[in-house]
């Protein structure tokens, strides 16, 4: 089976699309794994993913009655912008369905390369069935993302070139699995001329196609994928990838959210890029395989299979990145409701950065403080650290692996707090070093008590923190000399709206136009 898919390989016509992307060894990635780490870069093609390949192999091998009639396609990304480009080369109608859901940039990407758009239902599912129907109504050629010998041929011309490219030997390829075009085309050609060499698919864990499949022996429907990693959201791998998959495939790696996000930022740091998630999955599974076998000086390779990424999906990136890489800890501490009580806790935390730090009043008696501190060695030392705490008695609640604290609770700490009448409110900016935190709150001292504070590193050339402090009126004069001698720069926020109407110490509400508290 695999010779069959040799010979359609080899007479896949894809290069008057598609370009043979480089292998680039990953530096640092390297370096951190102790293995040789090489990058597939299909994020390099002209509609930055690889589905270019498939699609125009499937389309240039049509016969002359079916490319006068045309093509169509459902895709909300990578697909269609392949099937588009490929039509607009090969001169023939395509016809995409996409999602109402799809993003403008997406929508408008495939609208620029000549194809006609129709959006319909919700869902990729929905348009899917819509696209089928129209293909009949209109004697179209349905171009699958995935189901497909000529797409699989496209997709395998990969291996083909990477195989080229490496001579040395090679340990394991990571494969990104959505339908499994792309690792059927792959393991195919590389098991038949290395088949020493490890096929291993990757897949995000809420959407498990290929691995559910594999552990039943048959083709399942999930119930539900997530869409984070959006270009491998597929509910069913497909009846050709998966029948070349349980002869090739030597196994499929599962991979979180965060371990995605955290792959995303390590092909950052070494080629200056951003793939999409479905782009750093294979990275991902590469770093959890490594891990896990303890593997060194091995050569393994990633295909990094696109860079379609929304802007507005980055700021989730890069919170989530430290976290996958377990370089961050999320902490619930409990400390004593006194001044210099957040002075003694960092001191407690040692020379550990504080990435983040949320805490509002409640009672006079103790403060729940939510905390994000920077690791260096992972998880041991979040165990150390959380003992350590421990030990200097606060007690500690360990958050890092909670989806909700992560997703809603980190942002959600606060509130009005109607026993502090005396609050002010301040925003403040400090050059951000490691200890920056703790010398601010050194300056202080333990003169006022701090009713309200958030903070968190944004990687920025300054820290900002916003504060809350009790101040008794006879010490305002005090206070102002305090502001003065900091050296910082600050701005006072009493009167801020946003402040007054969902954290001031008393309760606001609106009258007419006005805001006023009760």
């Amino acid at each position: 089976m695999p010779q069959t898919y040799i010979e359609r390989i080899l007479r896949a016509r894809v290069y008057d699309v598609a370009k043979e992307t480089p292998l680039e060894l990953a530096a640092r990635l390297s370096q951190r794994l102790s293995n040789q780490v090489y990058l597939k870069r299909e994020d390099l093609q002209p509609v930055f993913s690889f589905k270019l390949r498939g699609a125009y192999n499937k389309m240039v091998n049509l016969s002359p009655a079916a490319r006068e009639k045309g093509v169509i396609a459902a895709s909300a990304g990578n697909h269609a912008q392949g099937v588009a480009l490929s039509a607009k080369q090969l001169g023939l109608r395509a016809l995409i369905v996409m999602p109402k859901t799809t993003p403008p940039i997406k929508v408008q990407s495939v609208r620029s390369l000549g194809a006609k758009i129709v959006l319909h239902g919700d869902s990729y599912d929905e348009a899917y069935t819509h696209s089928l129907e129209l293909a009949k109504e209109q004697d179209l050629t349905f171009v699958h993302p995935f189901d497909d010998p000529d797409v699989i041929a496209g997709q395998g011309t990969i291996a083909m070139e990477l195989l080229r490219q490496h001579m040395d030997d090679i340990k394991a390829v990571f494969v990104p699995v959505g339908g499994g075009g792309l690792i059927a085309g792959v393991a195919a050609y590389i098991k038949y001329v290395r088949p020493e060499i490890k096929i291993i698919g990757v897949e995000p864990e809420d959407a498990p196609s290929l691995y559910r499949a594999l552990e039943a022996g048959r083709r399942v429907t999930l119930k539900q994928v997530g869409i984070f990693a959006d270009g491998v959201a597929v509910r069913q791998v497909g009846k050709e990838p998966f029948r070349v998959a349980k002869k090739c495939v030597d196994e499929v790696i599962l991979v979180s959210t965060d371990e995605i996000c955290a792959a995303i930022k390590d092909v950052f740091d070494d080629t200056r890029t951003v793939p999409e998630p479905a782009g750093a999955l294979a990275v991902a599974g590469l770093k959890k395989y490594v891990q896990r076998e303890q593997c060194k000086d091995e050569h393994l390779i990633a295909i990094e299979s696109g860079a379609n990424i929304n802007f507005d999906r980055l700021r989730h990136v890069a919170e989530r990145a430290e976290l996958g890489e377990r370089r961050e800890a999320l902490l619930a501490v409990e400390i004593p409701e006194r001044p210099g009580s957040f002075l003694g806790f960092c001191r407690a935390l040692g020379r550990r950065s504080i990435t983040e730090f949320n805490y509002r009043y409640s009672d006079h008696t103790r403060a729940h403080v939510f905390a994000g501190v920077e690791l260096a060695e992972g998880d041991s030392e979040r165990s150390e650290l959380i003992s350590h705490l421990s030990e200097k008695g606060y007690p500690v609640i360990d958050l890092t692996d909670n989806e909700i604290a992560k997703l809603h609770i980190r942002y959600m700490v606060g509130g009005h707090a109607a026993a502090v009448q005396r609050e002010h409110l301040f925003r403040f900016e400090f050059p951000e070093r490691p200890g920056a935190l703790q010398n601010f709150l050194t300056q202080m001292g333990r003169r006022w008590n701090i009713t309200l504070f958030h903070y968190r590193n944004h990687g920025a050339a300054f820290g900002r923190v916003l504060m809350g402090i009790d101040v008794d009126a006879s010490k305002k004069r005090e206070f102002q000399q305090f502001l003065r001698d900091l050296g910082y720069a600050w701005t006072d926020e009493t009167d801020n709206l946003a402040y007054r109407l969902f954290a001031g110490s008393g309760v606001a509400t609106f009258v007419g136009d006005e805001v006023v508290n009760k």
